[in-house]
């Protein structure tokens, strides 16, 4: 860690930079404020020690520079007959903390290890943020994909409800995070909720949070996860997994505003968002009494529905590209190729499980695949057995798509009419023996 300190006593320079370099500090001094830029510049400090009165300059108008300079440095001010106003000013500029001459060394020595360990805290949330941002990134760039980011940025600013709607593993949560990202809560939690991966009879205290004596083993007050959520986002996953019980507290919640913990009766006001997601057929669960209509109605203010990978194949090499990237980074090994032909069958393949299924194949390969150039003996070893294809999305000449088409519909045909060709031929406005000619040169029985 590199330490900077400007103050234009030399002993007071010299005596910080003996006990901070005794604390594995790196350090430099300057006298005098061009000097103490200029090392700033060259140096690039974690931390700058700087006294409030240098000879020529005011050490508060050096602190603006340095922030404007590099917004993240740490600043400590030094000061031996500044008053308040000048404290205050120097904290509202992003001083770290402010020192009075004479200085106690000891405490010197303290404030610069809470200020360095307050710095490398920052720098790990930063990076955890960004870790989060790029796990959370919707990637592809079909119109599909377009399509979907453009409602997202339309409804992200407004605090409007939003129910998410797609197959398992198409991404709902990362729509619904990209929706907090882009709106005015974006500073404030985002937390989920997974109605499905807990036992019901606990989903009202995980979520309404409970007081102290509750129900057996309640042995102290608990927040649940919309108290955790108060000015933020709460994303409730699943939603149609959700009881009928939570359901009605969650509507109470959307029409008043308010809830109680389990087992307390302190009615209490709640300031959130809600965005919702499921994978199922809510309307049905409507009819059938499953899911209360009034609650349908008030989550389903703007729909979102989230494509399934077969509908934009188009995306597939820049999902293998991305997740190539983050498996070599994450078990550290060299990155793999895939060759085209790697790429054409993957896209004719039928991912059930979406983008989340291909991101656990792209997993296996890295893992189990040793050489660096991926070819399609690699996957169908890799999936254990031949995938179903999705017949539009394969690529194949145009002659050799057309022959497929016919036997395929051809022998749909006959089936339907019971094998009779005849009775096939009428249906499909075809003569008798153009039908039998082409089932002889298509090989069908």
């Amino acid at each position: 860690m590199k330490v900077l300190i400007i103050d234009d006593e030399l002993n007071i320079c010299l005596t910080l930079k003996t006990i901070l370099e005794d604390e594995d500090y790196e350090c430099f001094h300057a006298l005098d404020d061009k000097k103490g830029i200029e090392f700033f510049e060259t140096e690039n400090p974690d931390l700058v020690l700087l006294d409030v009165k240098l000879e020529d300059a005011n050490g508060l108008d050096v602190l603006e520079k340095l922030k404007e300079m590099k917004k993240d440095v740490i600043v400590i001010m030094i000061s031996g007959h500044s008053g308040i106003k000048e404290a205050v000013r120097a904290i509202k500029l992003g001083a770290y903390d402010f020192l009075e001459k004479p200085l106690s060394l000891s405490k010197v020595k303290l404030t610069v290890k809470k200020a360095i360990e307050f710095k490398n805290i920052a720098t790990d949330y930063k990076r955890l943020k960004s870790n989060e941002d790029k796990q959370y990134e919707i990637i592809g760039e079909s119109q599909k994909i377009i399509d979907l980011k453009n409602i997202i940025q339309k409804v992200a600013p407004t605090d409007s409800k939003v129910l998410i709607r797609g197959e398992s593993g198409t991404g709902k949560e990362l729509v619904a995070y990209a929706i907090h990202k882009n709106s005015k809560r974006k500073n404030k939690p985002f937390i989920k909720f997974n109605s499905a991966a807990i036992p019901s009879e606990l989903v009202e205290s995980e979520l309404f949070g409970y007081e102290k004596g509750a129900f057996t083993g309640a042995a102290r007050s608990k927040e649940g996860k919309i108290e955790q959520a108060h000015k933020g986002t709460l994303f409730l996953d699943e939603i149609g997994d959700m009881g009928s019980s939570a359901q009605a507290k969650i509507l109470r919640v959307i029409q008043e505003g308010e809830f109680e913990r389990v087992g307390g009766n302190k009615t209490q006001k709640i300031d959130v968002r809600l965005l919702a997601a499921t994978h199922k057929n809510l309307e049905k669960m409507v009819g059938n009494g499953q899911f209360r209509e009034d609650l349908f109605y008030r989550l389903n203010v703007i729909p979102i529905k989230t494509p399934p990978l077969r509908t934009h194949p188009e995306d597939i090499p820049i999902l293998i590209s991305h997740f190539s990237k983050h498996f070599s980074e994450e078990l550290t090994v060299p990155e793999k190729t895939f060759s085209p032909a790697v790429i054409n069958e993957l896209q004719s393949w039928q991912f059930k499980g979406n983008v989340r299924e291909l991101k656990n194949l792209m997993e296996r390969i890295y893992i189990l695949v040793s050489k660096i150039d991926v070819e399609p003996e690699d996957l169908r070893i890799i999936k254990g057995e031949i995938p179903k294809t999705e017949f539009w999305n394969q690529t194949l000449t145009f002659k050799e798509k057309k022959k497929e088409f016919e036997i395929k519909y051809l022998s749909t045909q006959l089936k339907m009419h019971e094998g009779s060709i005849s009775r096939t031929a009428e249906a499909l406005e075809l003569q008798v023996s153009n039908l039998s000619r082409k089932l002889k040169e298509l090989k069908i029985t």
